[in-house]
């Protein structure tokens, strides 16, 4: 166990020696710590206990994507954002719901027998894309800032947005709810989405004007803004769940707040989410790598590859496609938009609540289909997001 634990905090060592080699290569922080937790599965599972794996890994994505979402959303500019507001918008209200229905009915024509609850909820939990998937996008200075928002809000809301239809796809699948319990379920979930985005507003203003009553006077310490980021974050998304919103909506809504209400330079989180947030995101690819794709893959078979694949191709960038008709862009960023979907922590922590929460029949060929379309995603999406950030500058000034 010792050794183990050295093992991995070397390799923590020197991804950060190395990261600025390694970000100019095709590999990417998930590909390297999806890997490495791959290659350790064995031993790791040998030695940690099944009960403190199963509590484990749940926890471990839930706070990465808080902190993410917030973080994320926080260099989210509301000004720029309101001159290219169509094009999340679309994607989201048009594109997301043509997702799903397109999702389900290829994980039902691919796998009939397991039905159509189970065809909704597999569609629902693969549909929501990944912040820290997309962080090498969004950051790159090749992409132009319409794109690279576009896709930063897409990621931030749409894991919210679909929890109503994850929610459903689980009731209905598990078989033992009934019809007017199901829909007080569903309208459950509705509330979530409504009260998610007010828990965080408010969360988000009350935190970024407190922080400049006390900057203004001179009281806060300039290491305290990173203490700051994190309880406002986990502030928000425990508010939310308190009022019965949804806790993920909530920190990406309070970080958009937070970012665009603080009147000082919010450079606490990028130096955070660098350092203490970088661990936090290569300890969880390292999770998934040991404990979910390996079990993923062991139940997975050619209908489950075919899922995966056309999840990530023609199920994700047909809709968004679709959505984007007559919004101006051009078709070479149409096609970027729909790519730039990659699944991740969201598709497995709905995963691991639903089954925890639910008795879903063949819960093994679901966690095969979540685990091998993120793996996928995490390769796919990896390795092409340096070469297409660069083909999408290029062909832009070409164009211009």
């Amino acid at each position: 166990m010792t050794f183990l634990i050295l093992l991995v905090l070397l390799a923590f060592a020197l991804y950060s020696l190395f990261s600025k080699r390694i970000d100019r290569s095709v590999l990417t922080l998930p590909i390297l710590f999806t890997g490495l937790g791959f290659l350790l599965s064995k031993p790791l599972s040998e030695v940690i206990p099944a009960g403190l794996i199963h509590e484990g890994k749940a926890g471990l994505a839930e706070v990465t994507l808080i902190l993410v979402l917030f973080s994320d959303a926080s260099h989210v500019r509301l000004r720029s954002l309101a001159r290219g507001w169509q094009y999340p918008t679309r994607m989201l209200v048009i594109g997301l719901p043509l997702t799903i229905a397109s999702g389900t009915a290829v994980a039902f024509w691919l796998n009939p027998s397991s039905g159509l609850a189970v065809a909704l909820l597999t569609a629902a939990v693969l549909t929501p894309t990944d912040a820290a998937l997309g962080q090498a996008v969004v950051n790159s200075p090749d992409v132009p800032d319409r794109l690279a928002q576009t896709i930063n809000v897409e990621s931030g809301l749409n894991d919210g947005l679909v929890l109503p239809f994850v929610l459903t796809g689980a009731i209905l699948a598990s078989g033992f709810a009934g019809e007017a319990h199901t829909g007080g379920l569903v309208l459950e979930a509705l509330i979530e989405v409504i009260l998610g985005p007010l828990a965080g507003i408010a969360v988000g203003w009350v935190a970024a004007r407190a922080m400049d009553w006390a900057q203004n006077r001179d009281l806060m310490q300039e290491a305290a803004g990173a203490v700051v980021f994190l309880v406002t974050a986990f502030a928000a998304y425990l508010f939310a769940v308190l009022i019965h919103g949804n806790g993920f909506i909530a920190a990406f809504v309070a970080g958009m707040v937070f970012g665009n209400s603080y009147r000082h330079n919010i450079h606490f989180i990028s130096e955070f989410m660098e350092g203490a947030g970088q661990l936090l995101t290569m300890a969880a690819f390292l999770v998934f790598g040991a404990f979910l794709l390996p079990d993923g893959l062991a139940h997975a078979g050619v209908s489950t590859l075919v899922l995966a694949l056309l999840f990530l191709t023609v199920v994700r960038m047909g809709p968004i496609l679709l959505s984007l008709i007559g919004s101006g862009l051009p078709t070479r960023e149409k096609l970027f938009l729909g790519w730039f979907g990659p699944r991740g922590l969201a598709s497995i922590l709905f995963t691991l609540l639903m089954m925890d929460q639910f008795d879903i029949p063949n819960e093994e060929e679901l966690l095969a289909c979540v685990s091998l379309t993120v793996g996928l995603s995490i390769l796919l999406h990896g390795i092409t997001s340096t070469p297409l950030a660069s083909w999408i500058s290029q062909e832009g000034k070409r164009n211009t």
